[in-house]
């Protein structure tokens, strides 16, 4: 089992680790709208979006993965009349290649945060 770490992406803001490898698999923890500094990106669902994917990419990066090597993907969403949204951002990420995915409506996120993402990717 490897942990995996990068100041690319927001520090863990509790006893958790960015992420797994074992098995040739990366686990992330969920990443929410955070700078790599630790800053709450403010803005609408789409803004927030970015963020998250940013945070991903700086993670599956440091894990040996990708987007492109991305098998399931979990969103949290505040609320699900965003949605469409949601995936419009989504989609930029995800063009060609689209993971499996489950999407939850949650009452509430760290920081109050509209959205949250984890993924589950192979390692290269």
């Amino acid at each position: 089992m490897e942990i995996v770490q990068t100041n690319q992406a927001p520090a863990a803001i509790g006893p958790y680790s960015q992420g797994i490898v074992v098995n040739n698999l990366f686990y992330s923890s969920g990443q929410i709208p955070l700078t790599a500094e630790g800053t709450l990106v403010e803005g609408d669902i789409k803004v927030q979006a970015h963020q998250v994917f940013k945070n991903l990419q700086a993670v599956l990066e440091a894990a040996g993965a990708s987007l492109e090597t991305v098998v399931k993907a979990t969103v949290f969403i505040k609320n699900m009349d965003e949605f469409g949204q949601l995936n419009e951002v989504y989609g930029e990420y995800f063009h060609t290649h689209k993971p499996a995915r489950s999407c939850v409506e949650v009452a509430r996120l760290p920081k109050d945060v509209l959205l949250e993402i984890e993924v589950v990717a192979l390692v290269k």
